[in-house]
């Protein structure tokens, strides 16, 4: 990582133990918060999540989150039964500005939820999540409710790879892996810094949410990064470590889906800024280090050799 980015590393990187309860409502005062959960047919997690955060963080005598709200976007299942029943507020996503005809997509429905709260932070959490836990949402409105120069905040944890009955301690974020960190690492170096860049878990401020376009499908996540980058600089964005992160797993088929998607939508902005060209050779990963990332940064600059013919001469080639 760039030296810049190596600091902001360490001063914008914090532990989910570092925001206890106590502080944040100290902090809270009368800022609100939203959390929404993006959901299509997640009738087998969805109930776990919001009933999690509704009894640790909403029916409290003091409570750290004012409103819970699915968005449905046209479930087939029982997703909105079984959240509204768990203590959420349902909202299809047909309901919200009908006056825009909608379109499919995990970005259309966040888009459209900002429309449909009021809190002054917004917490996006997937609704696919196992084993959730409230510091979840506890983590990630820490850094926004106790520093004022913070805007935008984006969850980092390990990602087991469940085979079976086996579970790999790592191997979950296949596409974060192989597409979203290396074309940030090359054209976004400011960025490298972010463990989990691709994170259906992070919080921001709305007036910063309501000032960015938001893509309408999977690219949602690397879109509001890089324009939330370009929006406040990276110094009022700031990562969290939630521990572990679990949830389904999309078939190789689907990932490559979201892969175009997420290679389209960064070279859409690519084409914007003007910079296609511009290419930082290095790649910076993450490895854990007792309880907490370790960056390695390794030089991916790409040779290439010319054609042998040019070098040697036609007549220099073997068998001519």
């Amino acid at each position: 990582m760039e030296p810049g980015v190596t600091d902001w590393f360490a001063r914008r990187s914090s532990q989910a133990a570092d925001w206890p309860s106590d502080l944040l409502r100290e902090a809270k005062g009368s800022t609100t918060v939203s959390v929404v959960l993006p959901a299509l047919d997640e009738a087998a997690t969805v109930g776990g999540i919001v009933d999690a955060v509704c009894r640790d963080l909403v029916d409290v005598p003091h409570p750290l989150v004012d409103e819970v709200v699915v968005l449905d976007s046209g479930s087939t299942d029982a997703t909105a039964a079984v959240a509204r029943a768990a203590g959420a507020r349902v909202v299809h996503r047909d309901e919200v500005l009908p006056h825009v005809p909608s379109v499919t997509g995990k970005g259309e429905a966040l888009w459209r939820s900002l429309a449909a709260t009021s809190g002054d932070i917004v917490v996006f959490i997937d609704a696919d999540l196992i084993a959730f836990r409230s510091h979840f949402v506890a983590g990630l409105i820490g850094p926004l409710l106790t520093d004022p120069s913070v805007q935008f905040v984006k969850a980092m944890y390990d990602r087991p790879l469940t085979d079976g009955a086996v579970v790999h301690p790592a191997g979950g974020g296949r596409v974060t892996e192989l597409v979203a960190r290396p074309l940030l690492n090359l054209h976004w170096p400011q960025l490298a810094g972010f463990v989990q860049p691709l994170a259906g878990e992070y919080a921001a401020h709305r007036h910063l949410l309501e000032r960015l376009p938001f893509a309408t499908g999977y690219g949602v996540e690397i879109a509001l990064l890089i324009d939330a980058l370009g929006e406040v600089g990276l110094e009022a964005m700031a990562q969290v470590d939630l521990g572990e992160r679990r949830h389904r797993h999309h078939t190789d088929l689907r990932l490559g889906r979201m892969a175009a998607e997420i290679w389209q939508t960064a070279l859409a902005r690519l084409h914007q800024d003007g910079d296609l060209q511009t290419v930082q050779p290095t790649l910076t990963q993450f490895v854990r280090d007792a309880s907490r990332y370790r960056p390695v940064t390794y030089d991916v600059t790409a040779l290439e050799r010319p054609p042998l013919l040019s070098v040697l001469g036609d007549d220099r080639l073997p068998g001519r």
